[in-house]
Formats: structure tokens, sequence, C-alpha cells
């Protein structure tokens, strides 16, 4: 038996680009064969939903309202709803999964912190950062950046995203030798091809998960009709056909 995870999803609490609610993804994960997923809402340097102009703690409360929405209609459920966070710095951005959001009310300054700053904070508080979409080309993006000294894998399947930009990132990922995940990226219900990672066995908790992949475990999986079926299986997905057209900066 396998157990598949959605490791990349926003609400609309939180991410501005998110349509759906937290409460709204538990039936609707669970339909789509999933045991739990992770909110991953876009953090203040991203396409946040949260005003600038608050303090703190309570940009912070505001932050993680989508998560906590979804956990408590959890409740009585065999889903399982887990902590997470994507951070950008320049189109770059990073799914950090681990540091709870205590960590973040611990953290004020962490906006001011550089790539490596944060991604010592992270592994500090035992947690992974994982490049999201790393060759995601989009009309506001003008360049590919690209990280390896500051990740500890590379989402190599995003549903939202063309299979050549899924693809890139699978050679990229294979290139460097480190761990590969896959997700939806979901922002509202469809019925289209999704991403998770699939275990054999339950994950109890985000830190759990983030222990996994870090060691290796877990399959990369794309969700549709029912069925999950490895990324390494679809030539498409794992076989460039082109280049990127946006010029690669190597940090």
């Amino acid at each position: 038996m396998s157990y598949i995870y959605e490791t990349h999803l926003h609400t609309a609490e939180a991410s501005r680009c998110g349509i759906m609610h937290g409460k709204d993804y538990i039936e609707y994960m669970a339909a789509k064969g999933f045991s739990g997923f992770i909110v991953t809402d876009h953090f203040f340097n991203g396409n946040s939903a949260v005003p600038r102009n608050l303090p703190w703690e309570e940009r912070v409360k505001l932050y993680i309202s989508g998560y906590e929405q979804a956990l408590k209609t959890s409740e009585g459920t065999d889903m399982l709803v887990m902590f997470g966070i994507e951070y950008n710095f320049s189109g770059d951005e990073y799914l950090i999964y681990g540091p709870d959001p205590e960590w973040l009310l611990d953290n004020p300054d962490i906006m001011s912190f550089s790539r490596q700053e944060v991604y010592e904070a992270v592994h500090k508080a035992g947690g992974i950062m994982i490049q999201a979409h790393p060759y995601r080309e989009r009309e506001y993006l003008s360049q590919i950046h690209l990280t390896p000294s500051v990740c500890d894998g590379i989402e190599i399947y995003n549903a939202a995203n063309a299979d050549n930009m899924n693809a890139l990132s699978f050679e990229y990922a294979r290139r460097l030798g480190v761990p590969m995940t896959a997700g939806s990226d979901i922002h509202f219900s469809y019925d289209g091809p999704m991403g998770g990672m699939s275990f054999d066995h339950k994950i109890g908790s985000v830190r759990e998960y983030a222990d996994a992949v870090r060691n290796g475990e877990g399959t990369p999986v794309v969700v549709e009709n029912g069925k999950a079926s490895p990324v390494v299986s679809f030539p498409s997905l794992t076989v460039p056909v082109s280049p990127p057209s946006l010029p690669v900066i190597n940090h």
C-alpha cells in the first residue's frame, strides 16, 4: 500500500493567488487519493495576501490561518495536514519543510536574511529547503536562478508547469545527485494531473517528511484518474526537448 502526500499547496487565506480555502482541501484531497498535504503558502516576500503594515506577530497569525483552518477541519479524519513555507528571493522560490509557526515568530528578522542565512536557519531548526520549480518561466520573470549550495533537493515535477520545464528540473536534479520531490502547486480544485510524494508507510509529521526526503526516501509521482505513477516513467517529464528561453544565473 502506498501513501501519497501533496507537498506544494496554497490557500486563499495567505496566498494572493490562492482561490481555495484551507478548510475545503480536506475532502477534495481525500477524494484525489492523498493521505495528507503540506500547506506552503507564499511568504511575505512572495505573492502574499498578508498586509505588510502589521506587527510581525499579526502577520504571522494571518499567514498561518489557512494552515490552521485546514488542520482544524481535518480533525476526526485520516487526512494529515502539515505546515510548510514557500520562500522567495529573486524569483527563485524554496519549499521549506520542518520549521513550525513558532519558528517564524522567533525569527522576525528573517526577511533580511540572505539565501545562505535562511538555509542555515532552516537546518538549525531541523528542516530542509527544496528549490521549487527551478526552470519555471513566466512573463513576470526575467531570469532563472539556480542555487545548488542552498537547497537540499529539487522539485522535479510541478503540475502547474509545462512538461519541458519539469524535464529540465529533473535533469538538473539528476546532475546534482540530490533528492527529488513532486507537488501540484495547487491553488484551486481541478481535474487534471497532480503531483505528490509516495511512501510505503504513513508519514506522521512534517519533520518526519523532511527527514525522509533528506534520507532519499519517497517517490515523486504524477497522480491522475485515481492512479499514481512515478515521474520517471514519463519521458516528457524527464527528457528535455529544448533549453530554457530565459537566461540562467548560477549562484
